[in-house]
C-alpha cells in the first residue's frame, strides 16, 4: 500500500515522520537487495556499535530508542546470529558490554554502502549548501526539543 504524497501544508511533525518512514522502507529494501537479512532496528544497533564501540545494553537502547524488553529481544537475535556478544565490563564485573563480533563488523562493512546509497538518494534534489543547511536545521530542532525536556 502506497501512502499519498505529503501536501505542502503538512505539519513539521507529520513531515518528519513521513521522511523517517520512507528512510526505513528504503533502507530495508536496500538491505534485502544486498542479501542482508536485517530489519532497520537491527541495522541501527549494529551501526551504533560500529560507530561508538562497546556499550551497555541500556546505553544502546537509548541510542536506538528502544525500551529494555525490545532491546533484549533484539540482542538475543543478533547474538544468536553471531553478530554481537555480551562481554564483561572492564571496570564493573557485574555489568556487561555489548560489542560487535568479527562477523558483525564484516556485516556492518557490507551494509555501509547500502546506508550511503539511501542517504544519497534522499538528498539527491539538494545541492551541497542545501544538504548542509538541512543537517543544521534538523540538528537545531533536535537540540531545541532535547533542551526543552
Amino acid at each position: 500500500m502506497s501512502l499519498p504524497p505529503p501536501s505542502s501544508t503538512e505539519s513539521l511533525g507529520v513531515l518528519i515522520g513521513l521522511v523517517r518512514t520512507e528512510l526505513v522502507r528504503a533502507m530495508e529494501t536496500e538491505l534485502a537487495a544486498s542479501g542482508v537479512d536485517l530489519r532497520f532496528t537491527q541495522f541501527l544497533i549494529l551501526k551504533r556499535l560500529a560507530m561508538l564501540g562497546p556499550m551497555s545494553a541500556s546505553e544502546l537502547a537509548r541510542a536506538v530508542e528502544l525500551d529494555g524488553g525490545a532491546m533484549t529481544r533484539q540482542l538475543d537475535q543478533l547474538e544468536g546470529r553471531g553478530l554481537l556478544r555480551r562481554q564483561p565490563h572492564e571496570q564493573d564485573r557485574r555489568a556487561l558490554r555489548i560489542a560487535l563480533t568479527q562477523e558483525g563488523d564484516a556485516l556492518w562493512r557490507q551494509m555501509t554502502p547500502c546506508n550511503d546509497r539511501v542517504l544519497e538518494a534522499a538528498q539527491v534534489a539538494l545541492d551541497t549548501t542545501e544538504r548542509a543547511q538541512l543537517h543544521d536545521y534538523l540538528e537545531r530542532v533536535l537540540h531545541a526539543l532535547r533542551d526543552k525536556t
